[in-house]
């Protein structure tokens, strides 16, 4: 049986721009987290920032994390309804990414089962929330996308179409030819491990289902299955994990349980206390 690997986990209290600055370029393989969604908390601390300035921050904090991170940088984010008006700050804080260079990719959905009869009097209860993804550009230097993927669901149901713009049919790549597709054209054979997709189902985020019975001692946590699935699939094993917003130290519970380093930030010495009793 092979052992686990010994694994380091950093607890730094501070504003984690000042932390991050202060950190080598390209020395993590993952920045993952969930920052305060708006001013929807305080935290304690009287967090008040929301709309606009919000976004400006948040774009703040993407290009300090790509500095220091050489792979995939991911934050779960959502914006708030009020007065019957969402107020769509992940879709800013996408075009003004997008509109400062920064290359995205596709991003992630938690779909999760929302709090029963919320949605207000006129409205549908509140199921997603968005994982903003990004990268310094090209081809991630590791990645393990079907880490937890599972065996394809459906057979095939029939012939890869392979069209090109003007609806032909595309001749059979090369490197098709030996790895799943057969060679032949048209023709497709299933890989046993599926690609998991953009579209992570959780089911219920609250109760029992987050992992811990600490981590709901944080106002915001989030299921450790989440943190799971972006540590495996972005982060290499031995590798390096940071958590700009460490709260309740979900992503270095599940780092250490993966063999992973980790590094935690969190502004409030409470999460830091709590932290350290959850790794322990």
């Amino acid at each position: 049986m092979q052992r686990p690997r010994q694994t380091t986990q950093q607890l730094i209290q501070g504003d984690c721009l000042e932390v991050m600055a202060g950190m080598e370029p390209d020395s993590k393989d993952l920045v993952f987290g969930s920052p305060p969604y708006e001013d929807a908390r305080t935290y304690g601390i009287d967090f008040n920032i929301k709309g606009q300035e919000w976004v400006d921050w948040m774009v703040q904090v993407y290009i300090e994390s790509l500095r220091v991170c050489k792979g995939l940088v991911a934050f779960v984010v959502q914006g708030k309804t009020k007065k019957f008006r969402w107020s769509a700050t992940p879709a800013l804080l996408m075009a003004d990414l997008h509109r400062n260079g920064i290359h995205l990719r596709d991003c992630v959905i938690f779909h999760r089962y929302g709090i029963p009869g919320s949605g207000g009097p006129d409205w549908l209860r509140h199921d997603i929330e968005y994982i903003i993804c990004a990268t310094s550009g090209g081809k991630l230097p590791w990645s393990n996308n079907i880490a937890c993927g599972k065996p394809p669901k459906y057979k095939t149901g029939g012939a890869m179409s392979h069209r090109l713009k003007n609806g032909n049919r595309k001749e059979v790549p090369s490197w098709f030819k030996d790895g799943m597709h057969t060679g032949k054209q048209n023709t497709y054979r299933i890989p046993e491990i599926s690609n998991p997709g953009n579209l992570y189902q959780h089911g219920a985020a609250g109760g029992c289902n987050i992992g811990s019975k600490l981590a709901h001692e944080n106002e915001a946590p989030f299921p450790e299955k989440l943190a799971e699935f972006f540590i495996k699939s972005f982060c290499p094993p031995g590798g390096t994990v940071l958590d700009p917003f460490m709260g309740s130290g979900t992503t270095l519970a599940v780092a250490k349980k993966n063999n992973r380093n980790s590094i935690g930030i969190d502004i409030r010495e409470s999460q830091i206390e709590l932290t350290q009793r959850r790794l322990k």
